[in-house]
């Protein structure tokens, strides 16, 4: 026998290494404004008088253009296409579904809502995590 209902929750996420902070969101879909709300969160995490760059692949949801807000505070980084090796929250999202997220039943969709914030949540306080899976050299501002 087999159980063919399925649902999905989407979790959006960016993180600050050097501060050890994040920003995330649990969404039932993808989309230019569902990311643009992301964006906006970020940005409320972003120091006053700093600005964040995000890192961030060729999604379609990602794309420039009058649905996507971007924050005053907040430049994306659009990495070249087929690399997503260079963006540190690939990382984390394979920490989250090898560590708290993978095989697992959940009988709704507000516990998969819930499992996925309690997973980021879990994962944001662990400071060192953080830090060593966000890290790279090539993404450090020296001031």
């Amino acid at each position: 026998m087999r159980d063919d209902r399925h649902d999905s929750a989407w979790l959006f996420g960016a993180v600050c290494p050097q501060r050890a902070v994040g920003a995330a969101i649990v969404m039932p879909w993808v989309s230019s404004e569902v990311m643009s709300l992301h964006l906006a969160e970020i940005g409320k995490q972003v120091s006053p008088g700093a600005h964040g760059v995000l890192v961030c692949d060729g999604a379609g949801w990602h794309q420039p253009g009058e649905r996507l807000r971007v924050p005053d505070n907040v430049t994306l980084l659009r990495l070249p296409p087929y690399a997503p090796e260079l963006n540190p929250v690939e990382n984390v999202w394979a920490y989250l579904r090898g560590n708290m997220l993978s095989m697992r039943v959940w009988d709704t969709y507000e516990q998969i809502v819930e499992d996925c914030c309690k997973a980021w949540n879990a994962f944001i306080q662990d400071v060192d995590r953080v830090v060593s899976i966000t890290t790279r050299q090539w993404a450090t501002v020296i001031s």
